[in-house]
């Protein structure tokens, strides 16, 4: 598994571990015995994707309100 993705999700770490374990047996990776962990890991990251997406609307509506009331109050005085 990339390091770089098992480091930055530490939820789903658990997941990359069982499917790193998994993968470590070649019969297992090769006939579908990790598919199972591999979808949870899967649902763990799109529910971290979901929750990361809504977390951002949120920060850009209060940025972008913050700069409207900038740009209003620059042109206020005009």
């Amino acid at each position: 598994m990339h390091p770089q993705s098992s480091d930055k999700r530490v939820v789903c770490r658990e997941f990359f571990q069982a499917l790193e374990t998994c993968h470590g047996s070649p019969w297992l990776k090769f006939t579908g015995g990790c598919n199972t962990i591999k979808i949870q890991l899967n649902k763990c990251l799109h529910g971290e994707s979901v929750k990361r997406a809504s977390r951002n609307r949120v920060e850009a509506k209060v940025r972008r309100e913050k700069s409207e009331k900038a740009w209003k109050d620059l042109h206020e005085d005009d």
